[in-house]
């Protein structure tokens, strides 16, 4: 199969020979538009003069709007949105609200890099309808391959709004050239930039598995907007025509506001009144004659474009008249100073949508913002918060997203959090990094340090230059960290699943959506292989979502497990069956334990509920599994969750049964579903289909879910929290049991503490202080004898008597890092060692 490059160019080669065939040139002529060929790049181009250049920066000359806009009307961040929406409102038009920027209905993507991803794979496939048709959204994107230019060139962000103008239609209603005349209003009236301006480029995309061709807006060195008429499927044998046709156009908002107001810098359109303050609090003043000659070249600093960096800074300050050094003197803080505010931009929006800074996944992009920004702010001795930044942001962005405003106390905590942990590393950093300075620091070991500890390279750089010493960072360092991280990250994971031959078998009929107490029917034998069984329908509910299957009996025969192999569920008898394929065929399933899963099932609900109402909104599921004897739920949460939180999470929990809240269980269609209730819904995964089946918690939960649930909150009977643990940075695992599991867990519990309190000599509320002091004084008397120390008996005595008011098995197992089951074993050992010990003194 053809990549991305490869189809573009192709399409390319196609489009530019035949244009009529491929672009909307009917309305391009009726605007007046005529075809012209750039002498620089030799593409074809459209204007309505004739031109021997397109309106590419590179072949026009840089960007020539600064201080010399062409656009009558001056439209500021926020009424970019309101007038493009209105303009296109209408055009027949509808406005949406954006996405999050987390993308969670999708498998193929953490973040969203466009407005099209709103609408991938579903949507745009014609298995679904979109929320509108045709519509406009003001979608905020997140993308991390050159955060190194952010600030250097005006332009560039990790975070940005794209205005999407989108429409999916049947081949015969599908209209380029009135989705040109749209947009084209847009530019006339809505930016008021003059016809004779405009410079119309025939391009041609590919991405996400579909391509088609597209026009790119040029005026006085910038591109302003790109429209995609997506019509292809790319497939291993070729483009093949999609059965929806779909208008998929992008325009930066940021580039919007700069290019109305003719400013320096886009940064001082985007966020004007956060520019201000950051001028104030750093002491900075922009030296405005300067930035208005460097600014037309700064796109040649673009460091995914350029061979040799330093030869390109001295290229542009010729242009601009300036030594490469002053040049660099007097934009790097600048630059500096605007990353560090769209950083706290890029952080607001993506922890305010439920991300989190961490070590692995997209998460990760966020810690290197972050991180970058705090470099910044200390190596510039920056009086600046990026909580306060956030702050600022929130208020000016407030008439287009208020709800940036309701999360500031969560941005707050996770903010204090990462400075925390960054101040941590910072410290022990420099510990390392005085001992690595006695060697030499290559471009491999910085990535190194930086990818496994954390270590920035400006802070090598400055302890190095205390010992006179230079370190060389690299100028796109930080998108080598991103490359880096994403290819060790590529690692597919492929499910188990027995691969039988199923075809031409019909999906099967599940039973078990409704009503969990459903625990037997009768069924049409499908297809047999082996010890296998195929029915055309069944109450047995197949592994899946986390959830172990059911077990019970076929026709008197042994039913031990049950999977699905696509949207076949499978039956594995213990013994080959003794019926044969066209009989009818009794399900019965193990009323008990089906009973169980739907209660540890119900209670991954509640509790996930119950931690986001304790913790914070930012609390999503990351992993599940539900067994019959307990349960645990992972969930994104930035530190660990102490004692007292996690009482809270199961007090709030059981409240939640105590209420007898009914849990309802039904299917809808996907954008009906996500329309209702947001893509929050997704908290197991992406999960594909016309139609989903929802699980919604009256006014407390409601979750896409295929599992067995309960049909009142109060059949859980109780929910007791074992455990919690970080298993990984940003993800703590929440281990509880409910129902009868609960009662044997107890049950279980008891003879532990009871066995531990007796091996103590104490009483069973007392075992936590004993157990911590027996630990304590057994490392003490290990590290004696290894010494070849002798310690004195008395020494060695047990009498710590303290009682616990929490729960004393938990809380013993903490102290001895342990797991509830292994605490007798573990305490037998350290008593024998230490007995041992007092032998010897």
């Amino acid at each position: 199969m053809m990549d991305n490059k490869q189809i573009k160019e192709d399409l390319k080669k196609k489009s530019f020979k035949e244009p009529e065939k491929y672009y909307p040139t009917k309305a391009l002529s009726e605007l007046g538009y005529r075809l012209n060929h750039c002498k620089s790049c030799k593409r074809i181009f459209y204007s309505i003069e004739k031109s021997d250049l397109c309106g590419d920066p590179v072949c026009s000359g840089g960007f020539r709007f600064i201080g010399n806009t062409p656009a009558r009307n001056k439209l500021d961040y926020i009424e970019a949105w309101k007038t493009f929406a209105a303009i296109l409102k209408k055009r027949g038009y509808t406005e949406i609200p954006r996405y999050p920027v987390v993308a969670r209905w999708r498998e193929d993507e953490y973040w969203v890099g466009a407005s099209i991803y709103d609408f991938q794979p579903y949507v745009v496939s014609g298995e679904v309808e979109p929320p509108a048709n045709p519509l406009v959204v003001p979608q905020f994107c997140m993308r991390f391959n050159d955060v190194d230019n952010i600030g250097i060139t005006g332009a560039h962000y990790s975070c940005f709004i794209m205005q999407g103008q989108h429409a999916f239609v049947p081949a015969k209603d599908y209209n380029k050239d009135q989705y040109l005349k749209d947009l084209h209003e847009w530019f006339v009236k809505g930016i008021g930039v003059p016809k004779e301006e405009l410079f119309i480029q025939p391009d041609s995309w590919a991405g996400g598995g579909n391509a088609g061709v597209s026009l790119e807006f040029f005026s006085r060195g910038l591109e302003i907007a790109n429209q995609v008429y997506m019509q292809w499927e790319a497939t291993p044998t070729g483009l093949k025509d999609l059965s929806i046709k779909v208008l998929d156009m992008g325009q930066g908002q940021e580039r919007v506001a700069w290019f109305s107001q003719g400013a320096s810098t886009s940064y001082e359109t985007t966020f004007p009144a956060v520019c201000k303050k950051l001028y104030a609090a750093a002491g900075i003043k922009a030296d405005k004659e300067l930035m208005k000659r460097f600014l037309p070249y700064a796109s040649y600093l673009n460091i995914d474009e350029v061979e040799n960096i330093d030869k390109a800074w001295k290229s542009v300050a010729n242009k601009v008249g300036i030594g490469s050094a002053e040049l660099k003197k007097q934009i790097l803080p600048l630059a500096a100073l605007y990353s560090v505010g769209e950083h706290a931009r890029a952080l607001l929006v993506a922890l305010s949508d439920g991300a989190l800074p961490s070590n692995v996944g997209g998460g990760y992009n966020l810690r290197i913002i972050l991180r970058r920004a705090l470099s910044f702010i200390d190596q510039y001795r920056w009086k600046l918060d990026l909580k306060d930044i956030c702050d600022w942001h929130a208020a000016y962005l407030k008439p287009l997203f208020p709800e940036l405003s309701e999360s500031l106390e969560e941005v707050h905590k996770i903010l204090d959090v990462e400075r925390e942990k960054y101040n941590a590393t910072k410290e022990k950093s420099r510990q390392i990094v005085e001992r690595l300075l006695k060697e030499e620091i290559t471009e491999q070991k910085l990535l190194q340090l930086y990818d496994s500890q954390g270590i920035s390279p400006e802070l090598i750089r400055e302890e190095a230059a205390k010992l006179d010493k230079k370190v060389s960072v690299p100028e796109n360092f930080y998108s080598m960290v991103s490359e880096l991280h994403e290819k060790k990250e590529q690692v597919h994971a492929t499910a188990r699943e027995e691969k039988l031959d199923l075809k031409d078998v019909p999906a099967t009929e599940a039973l078990y959506f409704d009503d969990y107490l459903k625990t037997s029917n009768e069924g049409k034998v499908l297809k047999i292989i082996g010890n296998n069984v195929v029915l055309d329908k069944t109450v047995a509910y197949p592994t899946s979502g986390g959830q172990v299957h059911d077990v019970g009996m076929i026709n008197g025969q042994l039913l031990v497990a049950v999977f699905k192999q696509g949207n076949v569920i499978v039956h594995a008898l213990k013994d080959k069956p003794s019926f044969k394929v066209g009989d009818k065929a009794k399900v019965e399933v193990d009323k008990e334990r089906r009973k169980q899963l739907a209660q540890h099932h119900t209670a991954t609900h509640i509790i996930s509920a119950a931690a986001r109402k304790v913790l914070g909104n930012h609390v999503n599921q990351a992993g599940a599994k539900k067994t019959v004897e307990k349960a645990h739920l992972d969930i994104t949460h930035y530190e660990n969750v102490s004692d007292e939180e996690l009482k809270k999470i199961e007090e709030e929990a059981n409240k939640i049964v105590k209420k007898k809240i009914v849990v309802n269980k039904f299917f809808l269609p996907r954008n009906e579903a996500e329309k209702r209730y947001g893509v929050r819904i997704y908290q197991g995964g992406a999960v594909p289909g016309k139609k989903l089946r929802i699980v919604e918690i009256e006014g407390t939960d409601v979750e896409c879910c295929g599992g067995t649930h309960l049909n009142n909150t109060s059949e859980a009977d109780e929910i007791k929290i074992l455990k919690s643990s970080k298993i990984q940075d940003g993800i703590v695992r929440l281990t509880f049991t409910a129902g009868k599991a609960l009662q044997k867990e107890q049950k279980a519990s008891s003879g532990i503490l009871e066995e531990a309190a007796r091996l103590l000599d104490v009483k069973p509320d007392e075992v936590p202080a004993r157990a911590n002091e027996l630990f304590e004084k057994w490392k003490k008397a290990r590290k004696a004898a290894k010494k070849g120390d002798r310690m004195d008996a008395n020494e060695l005595k047990l009498t710590a008597k303290e009682r616990w008011e929490g729960d004393p098995l938990a809380k013993t197992a903490e102290v001895l890092s342990t797991q509830p089951e292994h605490i007798i074993n573990t305490l037998k050992r350290f008593l024998n060692e230490l007995d041992g010990f007092k032998k010897k003194s």
